[in-house]
């Protein structure tokens, strides 16, 4: 991953591939953002008219380039853009010094970075107020730098930095402005970093194919990063599933040669007051079963899992980060597959709660998992639970492919989880279950059914994952289905492919919980 440093160092001695600078989007045309001085002075106070000569803006997503004036060391420009100018302190357009938003911040840092691949070093000149601003820097570097290349080209030594197919991403970004010697500057920097190496190993997971992350390949990664990191770690394989009745997961995963798992991970901290549980589906690949999915809807189904994958990576940096509070992940790990084994139609399924599930649909697999992992962690009692799940396509017909839906049983709760989703960058919006829609799950042979109404698709699967929830207990439902993969172009530090939505939420929520300020 991109080498971060803070450098109070001048932008024209600096030796780098590049500088990179941000210009903001002005009533009058693009306008130079702080951070820019020294290039602007270079360019004798003209930065902002040449720029708009090459056609710059200074919209979001926006990148120029352009050669570094006389006296710098590096040799280019970067200029990208930040979107709208944020207001005076005196409700005027742009006065120096004013804060920019820092998902503006975060996007146009990210990329930047994918624009650099192939650089050793590039230096950062965008707006810094503080440790937020640093922050969020860091994260859109960290983020709009990754790549997946584990599966392209001949194997290389992965310690020479050299590509395997294409351009290495960049090596190393100084942020300018940044004090090395502030404790807070590089307490945020150690954050992101410890955040977006979690986030960017949940991409990984996501874009692996599922002949190589089975539910047993998943846990022993899972194992792995818990034996580092000092959290404790319980897999239930197949036979430990039968004996502890989780029929859900069994029933999902009864298809595949590839045995279920269900793996636990907990974090816990000396001083921590307050327990979190998240519980994330992990279908590390759905054919949909019996109820096979048409052809056109299985190629991009390795990411069904980025559920769990979310969990886990939120639960690592939990650890990482020593936050004062308790952390316990869930991962349902199944493969849904038809074969002689599978799960029918019309069967039903005694789940871990005791309760009994008509399978009416196959392919709707996510929430059967969900079901009994949420049982399993309402038995610890935790003050809350979220869960995440790719669980249905209506929740991308409602919200589209970037924006996640939040349900809850608790509507404060609910809107603390929106934003905190918010807070960090993340699309959401708040989501009802309504009553009404209850009663379409009803079944004449078990306790409820896995279907429903087909109108309001995301909020009848919301309804039936409340049902698994110990009384008592304040719960969220987050349906990722929308954001989790990315199946066009890269836009701001957003990368083709798995994007690791709803990790910076979880790790928002964990560090609100830790500081009392949830709940």
């Amino acid at each position: 991953m991109t080498a971060l440093t803070l450098s109070t160092a001048a932008a024209p001695g600096l030796r780098a591939d590049a500088i990179v600078i941000g210009v903001a989007k002005g009533a009058q045309g693009p306008v130079a953002a702080p951070g820019a001085e020294a290039v602007d002075k270079a360019y004798d106070g003209r930065l902002a008219g040449v720029l708009e000569t090459l056609g710059a803006s200074g919209a979001e997503g926006e990148l120029t380039k352009l050669p570094a004036p006389a006296g710098f060391k590096a040799p280019l420009v970067v200029a990208v853009g930040l979107g709208a100018q944020p207001a005076g302190k005196d409700g005027e357009d742009g006065e120096d010094g004013d804060a920019y938003d820092a998902e503006a911040l975060r996007r146009a840092a990210g990329v930047a970075a994918r624009a650099l691949a192939g650089s050793k070093k590039a230096a950062f000149a965008l707006p810094i107020d503080g440790p937020g601003a640093i922050g969020a820097i860091g994260e859109g570097i960290l983020l709009g730098a990754y790549s997946f290349d584990t599966y392209k080209g001949n194997a290389q030594d992965a310690g020479n930095g050299k590509a395997k197919n294409g351009k290495a991403p960049l090596a190393e970004a100084a942020l300018l402005g940044g004090r090395p010697r502030d404790a807070a500057h590089k307490g945020a920097l150690a954050r992101a970093v410890a955040v977006c190496e979690e986030l960017n190993r949940a991409r990984d997971l996501i874009n692996t194919p599922p002949n190589d992350l089975t539910p047993a390949a998943f846990a022993g990664i899972a194992q792995a990063a818990a034996k580092e990191h000092g959290i404790k770690v319980q897999v239930l394989d197949e036979k430990a599933l039968v004996k502890g009745g989780y029929g859900g997961i069994l029933g999902v995963g009864g298809g595949s040669a590839a045995t279920p798992r269900l793996v636990k991970l907990s974090y816990t901290h000396p001083k921590a007051e307050k327990h979190l549980a998240f519980v994330g589906k992990g279908i590390t690949y759905d054919s949909g079963g019996i109820s096979l999915k048409p052809a056109g809807h299985n190629e991009t189904m390795k990411c069904d899992m980025s559920g769990a994958a979310a969990v886990f990576a939120a639960v690592v940096a939990a650890a990482r980060l020593g936050l004062e509070v308790n952390v316990t992940g869930w991962l349902a790990l199944a493969e849904n597959m038809p074969s002689g084994s599978a799960v029918r139609p019309g069967d039903v399924l005694r789940m871990y709660s005791g309760k009994t599930v008509e399978v009416l649909n196959t392919d709707a697999e996510g929430r059967l998992v969900l079901a009994d992992a949420l049982w399993a962690a309402s038995q610890e009692n935790p003050d809350a639970i979220v869960d995440v799940a790719t669980l249905t396509g209506a929740m991308m017909l409602a919200l589209g492919s970037r924006t996640f839906g939040v349900m809850a049983n608790d509507d404060a709760f609910r809107s603390a989880v929106h934003e905190a989703a918010e807070e960090v960058g993340e699309p959401a919006w708040p989501m009802p279950l309504p009553e009404h829609l209850r009663k379409g799950m009803d079944s004449s042979v078990a306790d409820i059914a896995n279907m429903g109404e087909r109108m309001g698709g995301g909020l009848v699967a919301g309804l039936f994952l409340r049902e698994f929830v110990g009384e008592g207990i304040t719960w969220a439902h987050l349906d990722i289905a929308g954001p989790a993969f990315n199946e066009g172009g890269p836009f701001g530090y957003t990368p083709k492919g798995g994007t690791g939505s709803a990790v910076r939420t979880l790790v928002r929520l964990a560090e609100l919980t830790a500081a009392g300020d949830l709940g």
